[in-house]
Order: C-alpha cells, then sequence, then structure tokens
C-alpha cells in the first residue's frame, strides 16, 4: 500500500494517483484541491486545507497531519468535549503522529472504564399489541384498528433495557472503526470484545450531522468521556465508500470547528455561562438584518442578557477567501454589530492569520477588534489567553449595560 502524507495548507507535488484514487479523495474531503501536475501524466499537485485525519483505500492511505502539534490539537478537541474532564483525567489520547492513533486508543480505553461494571441500563418506552394488560391501553388505536375489541389489547408501556441510547451511540461508534485499519492489534482485540459486550444493543445508523445530546446525570455520568468521544468518531467518519470493487473510508476533522468549538467552550467556561446565554452560532436566538427578518445572521458567539444581545462576534480559525473579495470577515462582523445594534464587535482569530488590531469604521461609529489566539504555547498558556478574551468582552459588555441605563 503506497502512503500519502499531507500538512494543512502544504502542496504535496506530482503524487500519482489512480483515477478512483483521485476521485475518492475529491468526495471525502471536498476543500482538497487537487491539480494535474504540469508536464506529468497522472500525477497531480494536492493542497489541502483546514480537514486533518486520514483517509484509506485498498490501494492508498493518506495522511493529514495539523500545523499544530498533534498534542496541542488533542488538547483542543478533549477541552472542547468537556472541560471538566480534561481537568480531571484528560480522555486517555496516546502521544502520535496521527489523530486516529490518537483517538482510537483514548476511546477504547473509556468505553472499558464505562461498561466494566456492566452495561447501563434505562427505561425505554415501547408500544405493543399484547394478550394482557401491561402499561396503559391506547384506546385510540384499540378502538380505530380493533374496533374495540380485545385481545389484543394496543398497549404502552416503560421496559427497562441496556439497548439504550447511550450504549447504541457505543455500538454505532465501534462499527464505524470497523472499516478502519486500527495498527495496535490489543486495541482491536478490545473493540471486538466490547462489540461482543454490546450484542443484545440495537444498531443504529446516526446522522452524524443530527446526533442525539445525551442528558447527563448521577446514573450515567460515568459514561460521558465514552459517549463524547463516540460522538467525535461518528461526526469524524464516513460510512464505508464503494465504487464496484474499490472502497474507501475515512476518519476527518475539520480545523476550522475544532478551533471554534474550543474557543466558545473555553469562553462559556471563564465567563461562567452557559449556551443559552451565550450561544454558538447564535441558536435558538433571532437576529436578522433587516426590518423583514428575512435575512438571518448566526454569529458564532454572542452574549445575550434576555432579550437584549450585549457582544457579538466571530471566530475564525482562517480567514474567508471569498474570491474577489477583500476583508469578507470585517464584512460579516459589521452586520453582526449592526443587527444588534452594538458600538464594536471581537474578530477572533488562530495566531499567524493576522495581525491584532482595531478598525474604526467610518460614518458608522462602530468599532472592529480583531485579536489572535496563539495556540503554539502550553494548554495553560492558551487558558491565560482566553482569561484575557473573557475579560475584554466583559467590559465590552458592561459599556453596553451602562448606555442601556444612561439612555
Amino acid at each position: 500500500m503506497r502512503t500519502l502524507k499531507l500538512t494543512e495548507y502544504q502542496t504535496e507535488t506530482a503524487f500519482r494517483l489512480t483515477n478512483e484514487e483521485r476521485d475518492t479523495l475529491r468526495e471525502l474531503v471536498s476543500s482538497v484541491i487537487i491539480q494535474p501536475t504540469v508536464g506529468l501524466s497522472d500525477c497531480y499537485d494536492i493542497t489541502p486545507s483546514s480537514t486533518i485525519g486520514a483517509i484509506e483505500t485498498d490501494s492508498l492511505s493518506v495522511e493529514i497531519h495539523p500545523k499544530l502539534p498533534m498534542e496541542r490539537v488533542l488538547f483542543l478537541v478533549s477541552y472542547a468535549l468537556d472541560p471538566k474532564q480534561w481537568r480531571n483525567s484528560g480522555f486517555g489520547f496516546d502521544a502520535a503522529d496521527s489523530l486516529v492513533d490518537a483517538v482510537v486508543p483514548g476511546f477504547a480505553r473509556q468505553v472499558g472504564r464505562a461498561i466494566e461494571r456492566g452495561l447501563l441500563q434505562g427505561y425505554r418506552r415501547e408500544e405493543d399489541s399484547s394478550s394482557t394488560v401491561r402499561g396503559q391501553i391506547r384506546f385510540g388505536d384499540q378502538i380505530r384498528d380493533r374496533f374495540g375489541l380485545a385481545p389484543p389489547v394496543e398497549v404502552t408501556f416503560d421496559e427497562f433495557t441496556d439497548d439504550i441510547i447511550e450504549n447504541q451511540l457505543l455500538k454505532a461508534a465501534i462499527a464505524r472503526l470497523k472499516y478502519r485499519r486500527i495498527r495496535s492489534e490489543p486495541i482491536r482485540r478490545m473493540l471486538s470484545k466490547f462489540d461482543t459486550n454490546l450484542a443484545t444493543v440495537s444498531p443504529v445508523r446516526f446522522d452524524p450531522r443530527a446526533l442525539p445530546e445525551i442528558q447527563f446525570t448521577r446514573l450515567n455520568e460515568h459514561y460521558r468521556p465514552a459517549i463524547e468521544l463516540a460522538t467525535l468518531i461518528l461526526k469524524s467518519t464516513s460510512w464505508d465508500l464503494r465504487r464496484g470493487d474499490f472502497r474507501a473510508s475515512s476518519f476527518l476533522v475539520d480545523m476550522n470547528q475544532v478551533f471554534e468549538e474550543f474557543v466558545i467552550t473555553a469562553l462559556r467556561e471563564e465567563l461562567r455561562v452557559g449556551q443559552r446565554e451565550f450561544p454558538s452560532n447564535c441558536s435558538h436566538r433571532t437576529l436578522c438584518m433587516d426590518t423583514a427578518k428575512r435575512i438571518r445572521l448566526k454569529p458564532d458567539i454572542s452574549w445575550w442578557d434576555g432579550n437584549q444581545c450585549v457582544f457579538v462576534g466571530d471566530v475564525k480559525y482562517k480567514p474567508i477567501n471569498v474570491p474577489g473579495i477583500k476583508h469578507a470577515d470585517l464584512y460579516q462582523l459589521l452586520a453582526y454589530t449592526t443587527a444588534t445594534n452594538l458600538p464594536s464587535g471581537l474578530l477572533i482569530y488562530a495566531a499567524g492569520e493576522t495581525e491584532p488590531r482595531t478598525h474604526k469604521v467610518r460614518f458608522a461609529d462602530k468599532l472592529l477588534e480583531v485579536t489572535a489566539l496563539d495556540l503554539s504555547g502550553s494548554p495553560e498558556r492558551i487558558l491565560d489567553q482566553i482569561r484575557e478574551l473573557a475579560i475584554q468582552i466583559r467590559t465590552a459588555a458592561r459599556s453596553v449595560h451602562k448606555r442601556a441605563i444612561h439612555a
């Protein structure tokens, strides 16, 4: 098997690809740029963007590495998954060059810890046609479908079972990993054993774009790290892709999303606010550019006091690249400050993408502040920068409150 090693935004030149390999790369990583190499046939210049991870076909193994050290990426991922877990013990990620080689062993260990006392059980609502009454009779269905005659009786009841959503998520993540070539034999054996442990759990094909949100309590809290990693795996892996005899699988993470989720989570922790007050992409809030409310806006970060927005901003791992339009990120931020009627907004980049500065907008009386988060230091240093950003955001919010009081 041939191996292609890539790094974010760096071009690998003159690499030979079959038509199937080329088309698979384009389908699984739509952001990768694949251009024919001038002067050579069947060779391509390949430039990945912010998506990192691994792709495997029967003939080719592709590794896309981040610009950052892998341990820094794993910190961003684990903190965004659960700050409390990161502080307590981390997620058990291995030191590895590959994202897959780091995440999969951590997932296997967390599953082992979660089910070492046995599978979690809970109540699941069931509907059935029964010869005896169990639970509650569904009178409407009984009359409509059975003309009121019994037995059988249309009933609804709660069943205590291990076939619950938490175990279904673990089983689905393990099933996805079956398509990958996992280098560690002990980890392969662990996953196979867990699959046997979960034999009574129904296989479910989850949509990675709409995974269920688990409410954690004292009864299922010990499942949290395993569930968080299962969710990451389900979001990051593809179904087995087939074209005739050709097949491929992938484990891919978008650094844009990793950076955004880390910044939002870390700011919530530092500001001590929840998702409702400090939503991502303005979820459960309505923010519009126009009075007719046809132009919806979704800033990455915003802070709300009731129905009043007291801070707005955006988080960008890389500047938006729109052909023919310069400073698209600033135009976007200006729209947010206009729609919220705020005097300023904050644009947060990863360091190296832009220099910190403040733009005063002519005739609009708006300040567009640009800052950069340096991800090259230790986790503690990165979190120190988050604290400084939180102070800046809190100060901006307080000024809005004061302006409202004096208005």
